[in-house]
C-alpha cells in the first residue's frame, strides 16, 4: 500500500462521506493528480488554492475545507470560520500522538475553540484531524456515498470507522482534549 494513496483517499473521502449534503469544497495547499482523482469521484463543486484564496473569500459558502499541507494556526482558523458554513467541516494533517503528542493536543485544542467536534484519525503512517460544526465522522457517515466508491486502494466504510479508534492509553490521554 502506497502511503500517498492512503493519504489521498482518507483526506478526501472521510470528510466528503461525513458531511450530509456538501456542495462547495475548498482544497488549500499542494494537490497531487492522485488527490484530484479522488476528489473527482464526488459530484461537488471543488476549488483549489492556497492560503491567499482562503483569505480572499468573503461569504460563508464553503461546506468542507481540506488542508493538505498547511499547519493550522489561529489566523488560518479565523479565515476558515469566516468562510465555512454553519454546518461545515475541515480536515487537516497533524502529528501522531507517538511522534509529537503536544502538537496533536495543541491542534485539537485550537480547532476545539470553533468546532463542536474535533477528532483525530489515523491511517497508514499519518494522523489527521476532522473538525466539524455539526456532523460526527462515525455517527453521521453517509453509507450511500462511502459504500459505492470505486477504484480504491485504502479507504472503505470500515476503515473510515476504524481510523477514529485509538489504543486505550492514547484515547484516555486525549479524552479531555478531543471533542467527540
Amino acid at each position: 500500500m502506497n502511503d500517498n494513496q492512503a493519504f489521498n483517499e482518507m483526506m478526501v473521502h472521510v470528510p466528503l462521506c461525513t458531511h450530509k449534503e456538501p456542495e462547495n469544497i475548498l482544497v488549500i495547499g499542494e494537490t497531487s493528480p492522485e488527490l484530484k482523482k479522488e476528489l473527482e469521484k464526488h459530484p461537488f463543486n471543488i476549488e483549489f488554492g492556497d492560503e491567499a484564496l482562503l483569505n480572499s473569500k468573503d461569504e460563508k459558502n464553503i461546506d468542507i475545507i481540506i488542508l493538505t499541507n498547511i499547519k493550522i494556526s489561529e489566523l488560518i482558523l479565523a479565515n476558515i470560520n469566516r468562510v465555512l458554513k454553519d454546518d461545515g467541516l475541515i480536515t487537516f494533517k497533524t502529528e501522531s500522538f507517538q511522534n509529537d503528542e503536544n502538537r496533536l493536543k495543541e491542534d485539537l485544542q485550537l480547532v476545539g475553540t470553533k468546532f463542536w467536534i474535533a477528532m483525530p484519525f489515523k491511517f497508514s503512517h499519518s494522523t489527521a484531524i476532522l473538525a466539524s460544526k455539526q456532523y460526527h465522522p462515525t455517527a453521521d457517515i453517509i453509507l450511500q456515498r462511502s459504500d459505492i466508491l470505486d477504484d480504491l486502494e485504502y479507504y472503505s466504510t470500515e476503515i473510515h470507522h476504524a481510523s477514529f479508534v485509538f489504543p486505550a492509553a492514547i484515547h484516555k490521554a486525549l479524552t479531555t482534549i478531543a471533542k467527540r
